[in-house]
Protein backbone atom coordinates (compact mmCIF):
# COMPACT_ATOMS: atom_id res chain seq x y z
CA UNK A 1 0.00 0.00 0.00
CA UNK A 2 1.39 3.46 -0.82
CA UNK A 3 2.14 5.83 1.82
CA UNK A 4 0.50 9.39 1.23
CA UNK A 5 2.53 12.45 2.47
CA UNK A 6 0.53 13.87 5.39
CA UNK A 7 -0.20 16.95 3.07
CA UNK A 8 -2.53 15.22 0.73
CA UNK A 9 -6.53 15.66 1.69
CA UNK A 10 -7.45 12.19 3.12
CA UNK A 11 -8.28 9.86 0.26
CA UNK A 12 -11.11 8.62 1.93
CA UNK A 13 -12.81 11.95 2.12
CA UNK A 14 -11.83 12.99 -0.86
CA UNK A 15 -15.49 11.96 -2.29
CA UNK A 16 -16.81 15.07 -0.99
CA UNK A 17 -14.72 17.20 -2.84
CA UNK A 18 -16.78 16.32 -5.77
CA UNK A 19 -20.07 14.61 -4.77
CA UNK A 20 -22.03 15.73 -7.55
CA UNK A 21 -19.59 14.62 -10.15
CA UNK A 22 -19.80 11.41 -8.94
CA UNK A 23 -23.50 10.90 -9.01
CA UNK A 24 -23.73 12.42 -12.75
CA UNK A 25 -20.72 10.16 -13.74
CA UNK A 26 -19.96 6.99 -11.84
CA UNK A 27 -21.48 4.15 -13.54
CA UNK A 28 -24.55 2.17 -11.44
CA UNK A 29 -25.08 -1.15 -11.70
CA UNK A 30 -27.42 -3.80 -13.06
CA UNK A 31 -30.36 -4.95 -11.64
CA UNK A 32 -29.24 -8.50 -12.53
CA UNK A 33 -26.43 -8.61 -9.91
CA UNK A 34 -29.50 -9.06 -6.92
CA UNK A 35 -30.46 -11.80 -8.90
CA UNK A 36 -26.79 -13.38 -7.91
CA UNK A 37 -27.85 -13.03 -4.11
CA UNK A 38 -29.62 -15.07 -2.11
CA UNK A 39 -31.85 -12.51 -0.33
CA UNK A 40 -35.35 -12.92 -0.85
CA UNK A 41 -37.34 -9.34 -1.81
CA UNK A 42 -39.35 -9.37 1.73
CA UNK A 43 -35.80 -8.87 3.26
CA UNK A 44 -34.16 -5.68 5.23
CA UNK A 45 -31.06 -4.54 3.72
CA UNK A 46 -27.92 -2.61 4.56
CA UNK A 47 -25.82 -0.80 1.77
CA UNK A 48 -22.56 -0.01 3.61
CA UNK A 49 -20.48 3.28 2.53
CA UNK A 50 -23.63 4.49 0.21
CA UNK A 51 -21.86 7.13 -1.67
CA UNK A 52 -25.01 8.81 -3.52
CA UNK A 53 -26.90 5.71 -3.46
CA UNK A 54 -26.06 3.98 -7.07
CA UNK A 55 -26.31 0.54 -5.31
CA UNK A 56 -29.47 2.09 -3.25
CA UNK A 57 -31.43 2.95 -5.86
CA UNK A 58 -31.26 -0.90 -7.12
CA UNK A 59 -31.91 -2.38 -3.88
CA UNK A 60 -34.76 -0.20 -3.27
CA UNK A 61 -36.22 -1.71 -6.80
CA UNK A 62 -35.96 -5.43 -5.20
CA UNK A 63 -36.39 -5.39 -1.16
CA UNK A 64 -38.78 -4.47 1.43
CA UNK A 65 -36.99 -2.31 3.70
CA UNK A 66 -33.88 -0.64 2.64
CA UNK A 67 -30.96 1.24 5.25
CA UNK A 68 -28.15 3.30 3.55
CA UNK A 69 -24.88 4.18 6.09
CA UNK A 70 -22.64 6.92 4.68
CA UNK A 71 -19.74 8.85 6.56
CA UNK A 72 -19.46 11.81 4.20
CA UNK A 73 -22.27 14.35 4.73
CA UNK A 74 -21.87 15.97 0.72
CA UNK A 75 -22.52 12.05 -0.64
CA UNK A 76 -25.29 11.30 2.08
CA UNK A 77 -26.96 14.85 1.23
CA UNK A 78 -27.21 13.50 -2.63
CA UNK A 79 -28.46 9.97 -1.78
CA UNK A 80 -31.19 11.17 0.54
CA UNK A 81 -32.34 13.13 -2.28
CA UNK A 82 -32.05 10.94 -5.06
CA UNK A 83 -33.01 7.55 -3.29
CA UNK A 84 -36.05 9.33 -0.51
CA UNK A 85 -37.19 5.15 -0.75
CA UNK A 86 -34.42 4.19 1.43
CA UNK A 87 -33.70 5.25 5.17
CA UNK A 88 -30.19 7.29 5.36
CA UNK A 89 -27.64 7.15 8.27
CA UNK A 90 -24.61 9.06 9.33
CA UNK A 91 -21.81 6.05 10.38
CA UNK A 92 -18.74 4.19 9.13
CA UNK A 93 -18.59 0.81 9.23
CA UNK A 94 -16.57 -0.03 12.61
CA UNK A 95 -19.25 1.48 14.36
CA UNK A 96 -22.51 0.54 12.03
CA UNK A 97 -25.64 2.30 13.97
CA UNK A 98 -28.25 -0.30 14.17
CA UNK A 99 -29.13 -3.19 16.61
CA UNK A 100 -27.38 -6.73 16.22
CA UNK A 101 -28.96 -9.03 14.44
CA UNK A 102 -31.76 -6.04 12.27
CA UNK A 103 -30.53 -6.59 8.91
CA UNK A 104 -31.08 -9.59 6.50
CA UNK A 105 -27.90 -8.74 3.97
CA UNK A 106 -25.31 -6.79 3.88
CA UNK A 107 -24.14 -4.94 0.61
CA UNK A 108 -21.08 -2.97 0.13
CA UNK A 109 -20.49 -1.34 -3.21
CA UNK A 110 -17.43 -0.36 -4.43
CA UNK A 111 -16.74 0.66 -0.55
CA UNK A 112 -15.07 -2.77 0.68
CA UNK A 113 -11.48 -1.66 0.39
CA UNK A 114 -11.59 1.49 2.60
CA UNK A 115 -13.01 -1.00 5.55
CA UNK A 116 -11.92 -3.99 4.64
CA UNK A 117 -10.73 -5.16 8.73
CA UNK A 118 -11.66 -7.14 11.21
CA UNK A 119 -13.19 -4.02 13.04
CA UNK A 120 -15.79 -3.72 10.60
CA UNK A 121 -16.35 -7.52 9.53
CA UNK A 122 -16.93 -7.84 12.76
CA UNK A 123 -19.75 -4.96 12.63
CA UNK A 124 -20.99 -6.43 9.71
CA UNK A 125 -21.49 -9.76 11.42
CA UNK A 126 -23.02 -8.24 14.48
CA UNK A 127 -25.92 -6.60 12.39
CA UNK A 128 -26.56 -9.46 10.04
CA UNK A 129 -28.86 -12.50 11.00
CA UNK A 130 -28.48 -15.85 11.45
CA UNK A 131 -28.23 -17.02 7.58
CA UNK A 132 -28.38 -13.22 6.34
CA UNK A 133 -25.53 -12.77 3.43
CA UNK A 134 -22.64 -10.34 3.28
CA UNK A 135 -22.31 -9.11 -0.31
CA UNK A 136 -19.91 -7.04 -2.15
CA UNK A 137 -20.61 -5.66 -5.44
CA UNK A 138 -17.99 -3.69 -7.48
CA UNK A 139 -17.89 -2.19 -10.83
CA UNK A 140 -14.33 -2.75 -13.23
CA UNK A 141 -13.42 -2.77 -16.75
CA UNK A 142 -14.53 -5.65 -19.09
CA UNK A 143 -11.06 -6.86 -20.33
CA UNK A 144 -12.92 -9.24 -22.37
CA UNK A 145 -14.07 -6.69 -25.18
CA UNK A 146 -12.11 -3.92 -26.85
CA UNK A 147 -12.44 -0.37 -25.17
CA UNK A 148 -13.11 3.09 -26.87
CA UNK A 149 -10.81 4.93 -24.85
CA UNK A 150 -7.56 5.98 -26.43
CA UNK A 151 -4.79 4.11 -25.69
CA UNK A 152 -2.71 6.97 -23.96
CA UNK A 153 -5.45 8.41 -22.29
CA UNK A 154 -5.87 5.36 -20.48
CA UNK A 155 -2.24 5.15 -19.92
CA UNK A 156 -2.06 8.35 -18.05
CA UNK A 157 -4.82 7.12 -16.01
CA UNK A 158 -3.00 3.97 -15.05
CA UNK A 159 0.24 6.22 -14.12
CA UNK A 160 -2.22 8.44 -11.82
CA UNK A 161 -3.78 5.49 -10.65
CA UNK A 162 -0.15 4.03 -9.54
CA UNK A 163 1.14 7.54 -7.95
CA UNK A 164 -1.60 7.44 -5.12
CA UNK A 165 -3.83 4.85 -5.18
CA UNK A 166 -4.51 3.23 -1.90
CA UNK A 167 -5.98 -0.28 -2.78
CA UNK A 168 -3.32 -2.39 -1.64
CA UNK A 169 -3.56 -5.18 -5.24
CA UNK A 170 -2.93 -7.91 -2.91
CA UNK A 171 -5.58 -7.69 -0.88
CA UNK A 172 -8.31 -10.55 -1.33
CA UNK A 173 -11.55 -9.95 0.09
CA UNK A 174 -12.39 -13.30 0.66
CA UNK A 175 -9.83 -13.73 2.88
CA UNK A 176 -10.83 -10.86 5.00
CA UNK A 177 -14.27 -11.85 5.42
CA UNK A 178 -13.05 -15.29 6.16
CA UNK A 179 -11.83 -14.37 9.29
CA UNK A 180 -15.37 -13.32 10.46
CA UNK A 181 -18.14 -15.66 11.06
CA UNK A 182 -18.67 -16.37 7.49
CA UNK A 183 -19.18 -19.15 5.08
CA UNK A 184 -17.83 -19.84 1.99
CA UNK A 185 -17.72 -17.23 -0.27
CA UNK A 186 -19.35 -17.05 -4.00
CA UNK A 187 -18.35 -15.15 -6.89
CA UNK A 188 -20.00 -14.22 -10.07
CA UNK A 189 -20.44 -10.78 -12.55
CA UNK A 190 -22.59 -9.48 -14.81
CA UNK A 191 -21.19 -7.07 -18.41
CA UNK A 192 -22.88 -4.25 -18.25
CA UNK A 193 -21.56 -0.76 -20.58
CA UNK A 194 -20.49 2.64 -18.91
CA UNK A 195 -21.70 5.34 -21.34
CA UNK A 196 -20.52 9.29 -21.10
CA UNK A 197 -19.16 12.02 -23.19
CA UNK A 198 -15.81 13.18 -23.28
CA UNK A 199 -17.03 16.19 -20.77
CA UNK A 200 -18.84 13.09 -18.56
CA UNK A 201 -15.42 10.89 -18.46
CA UNK A 202 -13.40 14.15 -17.47
CA UNK A 203 -15.84 14.74 -14.62
CA UNK A 204 -15.47 11.31 -13.64
CA UNK A 205 -11.89 11.12 -13.57
CA UNK A 206 -12.33 14.31 -11.18
CA UNK A 207 -14.16 11.54 -8.48
CA UNK A 208 -11.75 9.11 -8.34
CA UNK A 209 -10.15 8.87 -4.96
CA UNK A 210 -6.19 9.45 -6.66
CA UNK A 211 -7.23 12.50 -8.44
CA UNK A 212 -9.52 14.31 -6.18
CA UNK A 213 -6.58 14.38 -3.22
CA UNK A 214 -4.78 16.04 -4.96
CA UNK A 215 -4.46 20.17 -4.34
CA UNK A 216 -6.14 22.37 -6.66
CA UNK A 217 -3.36 23.25 -8.86
CA UNK A 218 -2.21 19.65 -9.42
CA UNK A 219 -5.90 18.21 -9.97
CA UNK A 220 -6.63 20.90 -12.52
CA UNK A 221 -3.27 20.52 -14.69
CA UNK A 222 -4.19 16.70 -14.78
CA UNK A 223 -7.71 17.25 -15.80
CA UNK A 224 -6.33 18.84 -18.10
CA UNK A 225 -3.71 16.81 -18.95
CA UNK A 226 -6.52 14.35 -19.32
CA UNK A 227 -8.80 16.45 -21.33
CA UNK A 228 -6.11 16.68 -24.09
CA UNK A 229 -5.81 12.96 -25.00
CA UNK A 230 -9.29 12.38 -25.38
CA UNK A 231 -11.28 13.63 -28.27
CA UNK A 232 -14.85 14.55 -28.38
CA UNK A 233 -17.86 12.04 -28.69
CA UNK A 234 -19.92 9.13 -27.00
CA UNK A 235 -18.11 6.62 -25.38
CA UNK A 236 -19.32 2.82 -24.69
CA UNK A 237 -16.78 2.01 -22.19
CA UNK A 238 -17.04 -2.40 -21.50
CA UNK A 239 -17.79 -2.40 -17.27
CA UNK A 240 -18.64 -6.08 -15.34
CA UNK A 241 -20.53 -5.62 -12.27
CA UNK A 242 -18.34 -8.21 -10.40
CA UNK A 243 -20.43 -9.84 -7.38
CA UNK A 244 -19.21 -11.79 -3.75
CA UNK A 245 -21.09 -12.99 -1.59
CA UNK A 246 -21.02 -15.13 1.67
CA UNK A 247 -23.37 -16.19 4.21
CA UNK A 248 -23.31 -15.45 8.24
CA UNK A 249 -22.73 -18.35 10.68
Amino acid sequence: MHRLDPSVIDPARSFDRSPEAYEATRPSYPDEVLDLVPAPETATVLDLGAGTGKLTRVLVRRYAEVIAVEPLDGMRAILERVVPEARTLPGRAEEIPLPDASVDAVFAAQAFHWFANDDAVAEIARVLRSGGTFCLVWNAPDETRPSPLPTRYVAYLDELRAERSTLDSDLRFADVIARGPFGETHESAVPHDHVLDRAGLIANASSVSWIASRDDEERAQVLERLGSLLPEGTYAVPNVANVLWSVRL
